[in-house]
C-alpha cells in the first residue's frame, strides 16, 4: 500500500473519528483537509486555496439552483399546498386498510416533485401525518417509520439537492441527474404501496380496520386543491426535460411560480414569506459550509495522490466492477451511522468517482445508485438523520426504540429496490437518453 493511500486512509479515519466524538462535519472535514494539505504541500498552499477556493465556490453560478429548489420548497409549505395534498390523498385512500401508511407515501412523492430536502419531507410529515395516524390508532413505530422512509424520497425525485450536488463535484450533466431519478423515485413509491397491504397481511395489528367516512363527492371535489403541486412539476421538470430552462432557470421559476400561487390563493402573507426566506438563507449557508469544506478535503486527497493510487489499486487489484459497487453500499451503510447525507456525498465522491469512470460504469446510473445508497444510510438505525428528524417533530410522541424497530421493514424495502437499480442500469438511464 502506497504512502498517499495510507496518508488518505489516516485523513478519512481521523474525519469520522472527529464526527463521531461530536464536531460538527463541516469543521471535521475542513481541520483535516488544511492539515493534510499542510503535510504534503506547504502552509502558502493552504493560505492561497482558503483565499481563493470559497470564493470561488459561493460564487459558482451552477450553485444558485440550491437556494431556489429551497425556497420553493419552503413558500410551497408556508401556503398550505402540501397538507392539501395529503388531505386529497387520504381521502381516496381511507377505505383501505393501511390507507396512512400509503397516503403518506404518496404525498410524500409528491411533495419530493417539489422539494428536495430529505430531512424536510420527514419533518413536514411528521407534523401533517403522526397526529392523525397516532389518534386512529396505528402503530407509533410503524407511523414513524413510515414517515421517515418516505421522507428519502425527496433525494431521489427531482428536483433533487443530492443530485445538485453531485453534478456539481463531477461535472455531470444536473439535468439529466434530474430526469434519471424519476423513474427510480416513482418505482420506490409504488414498491412502497404494493409492498405495505403484504406487510399489514402478517402484521394486522399495526393498522387499525378501514372505516370509509368521505362522501365520493367531497372526495372528487378535493382532488382540485393539488393543481398547484403538478403546476409547479410541470414547470421544473418539464422545463428541464424539454430543454427550455437549465437547472438554476428552473429553480427560480419554481420559486416564483410557488410564491404566485402562494399569493394568488391568499394564503400567504409577509411573515410566513419572510419566515420562508429565513429558512431558505439558514439552510443554504449551512449546505455551503458543508461543501466548501468538502472541497477543502478533496483536494488534500488529489494533491497528496490518494485518488491517482486508489485508482490504480483498485482496478489493477483484480476487483471487479459489481464487488466495487458491493463495498461501496457498506461503507455508506457504515458512514450513515456517523455523518450526514450530504457530508457523505462531498467527502466520498472525489475518490470513489475516478475508480467509477475506471471501470467504465456509466456515471448517470451510479448517481442514481449512490443516491439510493444515501437514501438507505440516512434511516438506518442507530443515527439515520431522518430518524432523528421525525423524533424531533413529534415532540415526545414517539421514542427513538419505537422509531428504530418501525423503520427497519421500510428498509427492507430499501435495499430491495437498491438491488433491482443495480440489476436493472436501464431503469436510470433510459429517460435521460431520450433528452438526446
Amino acid at each position: 500500500m502506497t504512502e498517499p493511500i495510507v496518508m488518505g486512509l489516516i485523513g478519512i479515519g481521523a474525519m469520522i473519528l472527529f464526527a463521531a466524538l461530536g464536531v460538527p462535519i463541516a469543521f471535521c472535514i475542513t481541520l483535516v483537509g488544511a492539515v493534510g494539505m499542510v503535510l504534503v504541500t506547504d502552509l502558502d498552499f493552504v493560505l492561497v486555496t482558503f483565499q481563493t477556493l470559497p470564493y470561488a465556490t459561493a460564487s459558482e453560478y451552477a450553485f444558485a439552483v440550491i437556494p431556489m429548489f429551497v425556497l420553493m420548497g419552503a413558500l410551497a409549505s408556508s401556503a398550505g399546498i402540501i397538507s392539501e395534498l395529503y388531505v386529497a390523498v387520504n381521502r381516496w385512500l381511507e377505505g383501505v386498510r393501511g390507507g396512512l401508511y400509503i397516503a403518506t407515501t404518496l404525498a410524500s412523492a409528491g411533495f419530493a416533485a417539489i422539494s428536495g430536502s430529505t430531512v424536510v419531507n420527514a419533518a413536514m410529515f411528521t407534523r401533517i401525518a403522526l397526529p392523525e395516524m397516532l389518534v386512529l390508532g396505528y402503530n407509533r413505530g410503524i407511523s414513524a417509520g413510515c414517515i421517515a422512509a418516505a421522507g428519502t424520497f425527496a433525494a431521489l425525485i427531482p428536483p433533487s439537492l443530492t443530485f445538485v450536488i453531485f453534478g456539481i463535484l463531477t461535472g455531470e450533466s444536473i439535468g439529466e441527474l434530474f430526469i434519471a431519478g424519476i423513474v427510480p423515485g416513482l418505482l420506490t413509491a409504488a414498491l412502497y404501496v404494493a409492498a405495505i397491504p403484504v406487510m399489514l397481511r402478517f402484521r394486522p395489528d399495526w393498522a387499525p380496520r378501514p372505516e370509509a367516512r368521505t362522501p365520493l363527492r367531497e372526495k372528487i371535489r378535493g382532488m382540485t386543491g393539488i393543481w398547484p403541486m403538478f403546476l409547479l412539476v410541470v414547470i421544473v421538470l418539464g422545463g428541464i426535460y424539454t430543454g427550455i430552462t437549465p437547472p438554476t432557470a428552473a429553480g427560480a421559476l419554481g420559486a416564483v411560480g410557488a410564491l404566485l400561487i402562494a399569493l394568488g390563493r391568499r394564503r400567504i402573507g409577509a411573515a410566513q414569506i419572510w419566515e420562508s426566506v429565513r429558512q431558505t438563507a439558514e439552510l443554504t449557508s449551512v449546505l455551503f459550509i458543508i461543501i466548501i469544506g468538502g472541497l477543502l478535503f478533496s483536494r488534500f486527497l488529489v494533491v497528496s495522490g490518494f485518488v491517482a493510487d486508489l485508482t490504480s489499486l483498485v482496478t489493477e487489484s483484480g476487483f471487479s466492477g459489481p464487488m466495487f459497487i458491493l463495498a461501496m453500499i457498506v461503507m455508506y451503510l457504515l458512514l450513515g451511522m456517523f455523518i450526514d447525507p450530504l457530508s457523505m456525498l462531498v467527502v466520498t465522491v472525489p475518490f470513489v468517482f475516478p475508480v467509477i469512470q475506471a471501470f467504465g460504469m456509466d456515471p448517470i446510473w451510479f448517481g442514481i445508485v449512490l443516491t439510493k445508497m444515501i437514501e438507505i444510510a440516512v434511516i438506518t438505525p442507530p443515527v439515520g438523520l431522518n430518524l432523528f428528524a421525525v423524533v424531533s417533530a413529534a415532540g415526545g410522541r414517539i421514542g427513538t426504540g419505537d422509531m428504530f424497530a418501525g423503520v427497519l421493514p421500510f428498509v427492507c424495502m430499501e435495499v430491495a429496490m437498491l438491488a433491482i437499480l443495480v440489476a436493472f442500469p436501464g431503469l436510470s438511464t433510459w429517460l435521460p437518453n431520450t433528452m438526446h
